[in-house]
């Protein structure tokens, strides 16, 4: 299969977000869902490598990847992240992203925190989402995320670490580290979790988590199964830490495609 990539620049009041498409040929294939893909709180685009390619050619469907505002192309953020970041990127960006780019039913898909974000988008927009994967999500703020984020906070503090984000991040860089840790430290957000959105979520669900993530434990995958209202299959990947889309690819496109052509779900021409 030809999957096309076509990069978009989309206006919205904050600012100017960031997008590329892989499209495939016949715009029937999306009838059940394109992929929307949200990024970790270090992530853009570019690092999400070719493994979109990868699941568009895989599924058959159209792959949508963005920058959040601050982050990697898109424009910087107007001021520090809000703590209701999260439910605002589901219930705010997500309609205006999908109604610049053409697409109306949906496939959410997010690392990390931005797993979160999926389950938000298809708790809130459930009439739009046939679908959620949940790679690496946090459901709630547990003391192995914090001491993880210590870890790369330390990091990043020894010689040539920074620049990482800077080759992605340019000059936004330094908000989107601070961003990270100041959001997960802030005495506000400790009681942050996902239980009330995972009750209000009716579609099928994928949460795909690696058994040395050293970013969350085993709880988050057994709490999506056991609060989310629709079907729920949890897959726990043997040796794969936070990113398993880069450690295990080939597994994770085949988990993702098996999962969205189940036959108790649709079939796969």
């Amino acid at each position: 299969m030809t999957v096309t990539a076509c990069d978009h620049r989309i206006t919205t009041e904050r600012g100017d977000l960031f997008a590329r498409v892989w499209a495939v040929p016949d715009p029937r294939c999306d009838t059940d869902g394109a992929i929307l893909l949200f990024h970790d709180s270090l992530g853009c685009v570019d690092l999400w490598r070719d493994f979109p390619q990868q699941l568009a050619v895989a599924t058959h469907r159209s792959v949508i990847a963005y920058d959040r505002l601050g982050y990697g192309r898109s424009d910087a953020h107007p001021g520090p992240l809000p703590l209701n970041f999260i439910r605002d990127e589901a219930v705010t960006v997500v309609p205006m992203l999908l109604a610049a780019l053409g697409f109306d039913r949906i496939v959410p898909f997010g690392h990390s925190v931005g797993g979160a974000m999926a389950i938000v988008t298809a708790a809130h927009w459930s009439g739009r989402c046939t679908a959620v994967v949940a790679e690496a999500s946090q459901s709630f703020v547990e003391d192995r995320t914090l001491s993880g984020i210590r870890t790369a906070q330390a990091d990043f503090e020894r010689p040539g670490q920074f620049e990482r984000l800077v080759r992605y991040h340019g000059v936004k860089a330094r908000w989107v580290l601070n961003s990270w840790i100041g959001t997960w430290f802030a005495p506000a957000f400790a009681g942050w979790c996902l239980d009330d959105d995972l009750r209000c979520v009716h579609c099928p669900v994928l949460a795909l988590h690696g058994d040395r993530d050293e970013f969350g434990s085993l709880q988050h995958p057994a709490r999506i199964a056991r609060l989310a209202d629709g079907e729920v299959r949890a897959v726990i990947l043997d040796g794969c830490g936070h990113v398993p889309h880069r450690e295990q690819p080939a597994r994770v496109v085949e988990e993702v495609t098996r999962f969205l052509y189940r036959p108790q779900f649709t079939q796969r021409e």
